[in-house]
C-alpha cells in the first residue's frame, strides 16, 4: 500500500497552518515527520485521518484518489491512528479492548469470547509479542498498552500506522520492545509514520524524514544522510545547543535531606542530601523507584520508613497539600494525566495551587490573579493568544511552562522536576533547561528525575543512577556519561577512575 499527500493547504481563519505540503509513504517503512509544537504535523496528520478537511490538495491511495470525510472513512483504506493519549479503556480485558463495538457472537447471540482470544493472539504472533488476552489492560506495563493499540488497528485490517509520540512516557525497556514489533511489522509489509520529539530514536528505527516548520516542509531525505544535529536544526531552523549546560555557581545551605528511606517493592535504603542552588537528578532504568521515592516526598504516601529533613528540621507530609505549605513543589512525569486540568482555562491551571491566598472573602481577587500570571508568562516566555483559552489550545511545550509556572508562583524552597521535558519539542525542551538553571542561580533547590541520560548530563551538577530501588552510585564532572550512567544503571559498578569494574550484581 502506498500514500500520496500532495499540496496540502489548510488555515484556521487567518492562521495558515499548511502551505502546499507533500508527503509521502509506502508499505514497509517507517517515515519521521518532524516539527516543532505547532509546525503542522497533526493538522497533516489529521486530514489523512479524516478529523480533518483540507482546503487545497489531493490524497491518494495505491494511485486512486481518496477523500476521508470522517475517522470511519481512513480507517476503511487501511490507515489508523495510534494517538499519543492513548485510547484503552483500563477496567476492560485485552481482548475486549481489541474488540470494542466490533464483538464477535455466536449463533445463540452470546459474545464468543474463545474465538476473541484465538484472532487476539494470532495478532500477538504476527506481532512476535506475548500478550494474555484476557489480562486487564490497567494491569500491563506501558509499551504493552501501546501494543494493544497496534493489535486493534492491525485487527482492523490497518496496512498503515500513524505513530503520534508512542515513546514519550515509556522506558528504555519498553521503547526497545515498542521498536522491535515495529520492525517486525515493517518486515511484513506495514508502512508506518514516526512522529517524535527524541531525535536519538528517529535516527535508530526510521528510513526517511520529512520536517515541516511554520506549515511549510523545509526538508526531507533518508535518515542515514543526517545526524541529530542535523534535524534539529532543519526543525527550529538554527543551530541547537547540544553542549553540557553545568556552571559554577553559588552554593548554599542543605534544602532537602532523605535518611534510610524505604518503601516495600519500590526503593530501600536510600540516602541523599541536596543543596540551595543545587540541580541534582535521580535517574535509571523501568522500575528504578526515583518517582515513588519523591512521591512519597511530597505526601503521595505516608507509609514510607526513614527520615525526611526540610532545612534540617524533620518532616513527613501527609498530602501534597501539606507538602505545598511546607515549601515543596512537584511537576508529575505524566502533564496530561497528572498536571493539566482540561476542563481549566490556562489562566486557572497557571494559578491554581495558590488560589487559596487568593481569596478575599469567599470570592478569588482575579486582578491579583491575573497579575501574578502574567509575571510568569513573560519569564517563561509562554506563548498565548489569550489566558482565558482552554489549556488544550496550547502546544505541549507551552502546556508544560504554564504547570512550571504553577508551582513557581507556589515559591518553593525545592522543586521536583520528574521528567520536565516530556513530549515537548527541540526549542521548548532548551527554554525548560534555561529556565531549571535560572532557578538554581537564584538559590533554590532543584531536583531533575529523568529516563533521558543526556538530559542529566546536560543540566544536573551531579546524578544519583538507581537500581532496582537502590542508588547504585553517584557520579558528577567528567564521569556524568551516557555509557556509565547505564553501567550503574544496569547494576554494574565504576572503578575510581570511572572505567568498569568486573563483575555485575
Amino acid at each position: 500500500m502506498n500514500l500520496l499527500m500532495e499540496d496540502m493547504v489548510k488555515s484556521f481563519g487567518a492562521n495558515n497552518v499548511l502551505k502546499g505540503v507533500t508527503f509521502e509513504l509506502k508499505g514497509g517503512e517507517i517515515v519521521a515527520l518532524l516539527g516543532e509544537n505547532g509546525a503542522g504535523k497533526s493538522t497533516l496528520m489529521n486530514i489523512l485521518g479524516g478529523v480533518v478537511l483540507a482546503d487545497k490538495g489531493t490524497v491518494k491511495v495505491d494511485d486512486e484518489v481518496r477523500d476521508f470525510l470522517k475517522p470511519l472513512d481512513s480507517l476503511s483504506a487501511g490507515i489508523a491512528f495510534i494517538h499519543q493519549e492513548l485510547n484503552l479503556v483500563e477496567d476492560l480485558k485485552v481482548y475486549e479492548n481489541i474488540f470494542i463495538n466490533t464483538e464477535l457472537k455466536r449463533k445463540s447471540g452470546f459474545l464468543d469470547i474463545p474465538l476473541m482470544c484465538e484472532k487476539c493472539e494470532e495478532i500477538f504472533k504476527r506481532m512476535d509479542v506475548k500478550i494474555d488476552p484476557k489480562a486487564m489492560v490497567r494491569d500491563l506495563d506501558a509499551s504493552y498498552k501501546q501494543m494493544v493499540e497496534i493489535a486493534r488497528a492491525l485487527m482492523m485490517e490497518a496496512e498503515m500506522i500513524i505513530m503520534d509520540e508512542p515513546t514519550s512516557s515509556l522506558t528504555e525497556v519498553e521503547i526497545e520492545q515498542v521498536f522491535y514489533m515495529m520492525k517486525t511489522l515493517k518486515d511484513q509489509g506495514v508502512g508506518m509514520v514516526f512522529i517524535s520529539h527524541k531525535l536519538k530514536e528517529v535516527v535508530e528505527i526510521c528510513d526517511r524524514y520529512y520536517v515541516l516548520r511554520d506549515g511549510a516542509m523545509v526538508s526531507t531525505g533518508d535518515i542515514k544522510d543526517v545526524t541529530t544535529n542535523d534535524l534539529a536544526k532543519f526543525m527550529v531552523g538554527h543551530e541547537v545547543r547540544t553542549e553540557n549546560l553545568q556552571r559554577e555557581r553559588p552554593i548554599g545551605e542543605e534544602i532537602l535531606r532523605g535518611e534510610n528511606m524505604s518503601l516495600k517493592r519500590c526503593y530501600k535504603d536510600i540516602n541523599f542530601s541536596i543543596r540551595a542552588g543545587e540541580i541534582v537528578g535521580f535517574t535509571g532504568l523501568l522500575g528504578d523507584g526515583r518517582s515513588e521515592l519523591f512521591r512519597s516526598i511530597f505526601g503521595g504516601t505516608t507509609d514510607y520508613r526513614g527520615q525526611v529533613y526540610l532545612e534540617g528540621k524533620k518532616i513527613k507530609a501527609k498530602n501534597p497539600e501539606e507538602a505545598l505549605k511546607l515549601g515543596i513543589g512537584y511537576l508529575p512525569r505524566d502533564r496530561k494525566e497528572n498536571s493539566i486540568v482540561k476542563d481549566m482555562n490556562i489562566l486557572e491551571n497557571g494559578t491554581i495551587v495558590i488560589l487559596p491566598k487568593l481569596k478575599k472573602g469567599l470570592l478569588i481577587d482575579r486582578a491579583t490573579q491575573r497579575e501574578k500570571f502574567k509575571g510568569q508568562v513573560k519569564k517563561l516566555s509562554i506563548k498565548l493568544e489569550k489566558d482565558t483559552n482552554m489549556i488544550g489550545s496550547l502546544s505541549g511545550g507551552n502546556q508544560q511552562k504554564v504547570v512550571l509556572a504553577k508551582w513557581l508562583l507556589s515559591d518553593p524552597k525545592v522543586l521536583i522536576l520528574d521528567n520536565p521535558t516530556q513530549g515537548v519539542d527541540v526549542g521548548a525542551k532548551e527554554d525548560i533547561y534555561d529556565i531549571i538553571l535560572e532557578l538554581a542561580d537564584i538559590g533554590m533547590a532543584v531536583v531533575v528525575l529523568s529516563s533521558e541520560a543526556l538530559e542529566v548530563i546536560r543540566v544536573c551538577d551531579r546524578t544519583h543512577v538507581m537500581y532496582h530501588g537502590e542508588i547504585r552510585g553517584e557520579i558528577k564532572g567528567k564521569q556524568m556519561t551516557e555509557e556509565n550512567i547505564m553501567r550503574l544503571a544496569t547494576g554494574g559498578e565504576l572503578s575510581e577512575s570511572g572505567e568498569k569494574s568486573h563483575g555485575i550484581n
